[in-house]
């Protein structure tokens, strides 16, 4: 049986899966390369983030800035994310660690947890998450010795490791953020992705968001863009891959996508490489996913999301697993006050940064300082409060 044949069979292995993607992944890097958007985060003589940046992301849905985070603060992040993965669950909705320690995180009322089958595609070709995987991806064959379930994502990034409230309110980041939706943004949430050596999942090609595909002053950025900040390098075979300049096409026919290309291998979609430290923004209209991660090469992603406020306030719609919502104003300011938090903790820990002023919350920095009170009273559970459109 040849590889295809097999990957069409759903019998492939791990390896001969790397070695299918190989041609395609060096391809798909050369034309990520050659479109020349990503560099420094970089600022005009006013302060604001630099026209030639946005220029570049609004004509192909996504920038990489480069060495965002220093190595003393990636090595934090780090430490934390082992922290809580090593708290996790050996199985979903376990007792115990795989080491045989009590399970962390149950002071959460939303699990941090989410766990897939190495190799799998938890989505494609299902109705989950609103239906917007509409082809699954192949689901390679793990090693022998592989655990029966993989952390594939952790929920609550700010309210699990201080390091990433800290990162939160990065002057930089913040400043990107006002450029793309208006000093008025609004958060979506904070997740990370993890993709292990020889287990990470895959995800299959979807568009973010469901709420404004029809609306009658839709526009390239309706439905808001997500940080993502790499842990490690991301590769061309553990990545999150993309179509450059499709969120500017509306609501896009994927399955008709992958039956032009023969394949999952979709024409023309560039692989969002990075360095440890780089952090992409990606506009979540984009036709995005990525293949099962066979590669030898951890990724660790960390996911933060915003939207254009004009686009959420006074939204009745539901989220992902199907709870209805209505974003009022106090639910929409209460939800804010965490970027207000994440700016005094970053401010706390690098007195030296020029701190960030978040306009909808101008001079209520004292009803917003991070101590042990706020994590108690503002921070824990936060995430009840993720606003999706």
């Amino acid at each position: 049986m040849t590889i295809e044949a097999a990957i069409k069979a759903d019998t492939v292995s791990a390896a001969d899966h790397a070695a299918t993607m190989r041609d395609y992944l060096r391809d798909g890097e050369a034309r990520a390369y050659a479109l020349e958007n990503r560099g420094p985060i970089r600022y005009d003589a006013s302060g604001k983030l630099h026209p030639d940046i946005l220029e570049a992301y609004w004509k192909h849905g996504f920038y990489v800035f480069e060495q965002v985070v220093g190595p003393d603060e990636l090595s934090e992040l780090r430490a934390d994310v082992d922290r809580v993965i090593a708290g996790a669950p050996a199985v979903p909705d376990g007792d115990v660690t795989r080491d045989g320690r009590p399970v962390e995180g149950r002071e959460f009322k939303k699990t941090p947890y989410r766990y897939a089958k190495p190799l799998s595609d938890p989505y494609g070709g299902t109705d989950k998450n609103k239906g917007r995987h509409p082809v699954a991806m192949t689901g390679p064959k793990p090693d022998d010795d592989a655990p029966e379930w993989t952390v594939q994502l952790l929920d609550g990034n700010l309210h699990l490791m201080d390091s990433c409230l800290r990162l939160y309110g990065h002057p930089g980041l913040m400043a990107i953020a006002e450029a793309i939706n208006g000093a008025d943004f609004v958060p979506y949430n904070e997740v990370a992705f993890i993709k292990e050596p020889g287990l990470g999942p895959s995800i299959a090609w979807h568009q973010d968001g469901t709420t404004h595909w029809d609306a009658p002053d839709w526009e390239q950025g309706a439905h808001g863009f997500n940080f993502m900040t790499q842990l490690y390098a991301s590769t061309p075979a553990n990545c999150v891959w993309m179509l450059p300049g499709s969120h500017k096409l509306g609501k896009i026919d994927i399955k008709q996508l992958v039956a032009d290309a023969g394949s999952e291998r979709i024409d023309s979609a560039v692989p969002l490489v990075c360095q440890p430290g780089d952090t992409m923004v990606l506009n979540r209209q984009c036709v995005h996913g990525s293949f099962a991660n066979t590669s030898p090469d951890r990724r660790v992603t960390l996911n933060a999301g915003f939207f254009p406020r004009k686009r959420v306030v006074g939204v009745t719609t539901s989220n992902l697993t199907d709870v209805v919502h209505t974003y009022t104003e106090e639910r929409i300011g209460d939800r804010c006050r965490i970027i207000a938090l994440g700016i005094d903790a970053r401010a706390q820990k690098f007195p030296e940064e020029v701190r960030y002023v978040y306009q909808p919350l101008a001079g209520q920095e004292d009803q917003a300082r991070w101590s042990e009170e706020t994590r108690a009273s503002v921070l824990k559970n936060y995430n009840l409060l993720d606003m999706y459109i």
